[in-house]
This record gives structure tokens, C-alpha cells and sequence, in this order.
């Protein structure tokens, strides 16, 4: 019998699985890698003011404060409900990725020291704080006994696998 998608929400392993992400993303250790993050985001943001963008870099100038804002969210977003938003959590590591290569991209290399390395410094950090808010997901799934893994007995607990005899 297929469910409806509202009856998965209250299901006892969503419910579960959800409770075991907020209980991984309480330490102190997250809590401040998603405050960094958030801050990492807002200064990608207002960093063209920051440093001083040329005129001819309006354009990067954009991209950075989209991103930076997106980061920023994206981070809000863990520290108030990891449970909801861990599988976004790869996101901050590809914009730091983008970060990097976006002057190069954007201007076509007709950019400044100032500007390449503020990009780069901060897609770097950026990269390392996203790696590092991916860790809670891997912990949440590792402490989950592999239940959902397929370690833990096929399509429930207790039940076995198809193919194999009763």
C-alpha cells in the first residue's frame, strides 16, 4: 500500500531520523561552524564594498552578494533546523568552489590581486566550513545503525530481506 505524502510526516522514522539530526547539530563544535558560516556568507556579500571593487567588476560584484547571501541563509538554516536542511548542506562547498573560480570566470582574468585573493580566501573558508557542517549528517546516519543503510534487515526491522527464507 503506498502512502500518502502527508502520512510521512508523522511516520515513526522520519519523526526519529529527524530528532537524531537536531540532537547531532546541538554540539557547541556546530553551532559555531554554522555561526562562521553565516558570517562567512555576509562578508562574501558586502565584500566588494569591503575591498573596494573597480567599476569593471560590477558584475562579480553581484555574484558575490548573491552568493554570499545564499550562504548566509543556507547557514541560518542549519543552526535553526538541521533536522529539515541537511541535505543542503553540500551547497555552502560548491558556491566556495564557484567563489574561487568566479573572478577568472566572470572578468575573464582581467582582475585585480585584491579581488582574486579576497575571492579565494573566502571561497576557501567557505569550502572548509561546508565540509565541515556535511560531518553532523554523516554522524546522524553512522549512529542510526545503518537501519536505512540496508545493514539493519532489509525492508524494516525484523523483516528480512527479499530473497532470503523466513
Amino acid at each position: 500500500m503506498v502512502r500518502p505524502i502527508s502520512d510521512l510526516a508523522g511516520h515513526p522514522d522520519i519523526v526519529e531520523l529527524r530528532a537524531r539530526y537536531d540532537q547531532v547539530a546541538e554540539t557547541p563544535a556546530v553551532r559555531i561552524t554554522d555561526g562562521v558560516l553565516a558570517l562567512t556568507g555576509l562578508y562574501l556579500a558586502i565584500s566588494p564594498w569591503v575591498v573596494g571593487f573597480t567599476p569593471f567588476a560590477a558584475n562579480l560584484a553581484v555574484n558575490n552578494l548573491i552568493c554570499g547571501g545564499a550562504v548566509a541563509l543556507l547557514a541560518s538554516g542549519f543552526a535553526v533546523a538541521y533536522g529539515r536542511t541537511h541535505s543542503l548542506a553540500w551547497l555552502p562547498v560548491v558556491v566556495g568552489v564557484w567563489t574561487i573560480i568566479s573572478p577568472w570566470v566572470i572578468l575573464r582574468g582581467f582582475t585585480t590581486g585584491g579581488i582574486i585573493a579576497n575571492n579565494v580566501v573566502v571561497g576557501a573558508i567557505m569550502i572548509v566550513l561546508g565540509l565541515v557542517a556535511m560531518r553532523p549528517a554523516m554522524v546522524a546516519r553512522r549512529r542510526q545503525g545503518g537501519r536505512f543503510a540496508g545493514r539493519g534487515g532489509g525492508a524494516g526491522a525484523g523483516e528480512p530481506t527479499p530473497g532470503t527464507p523466513r
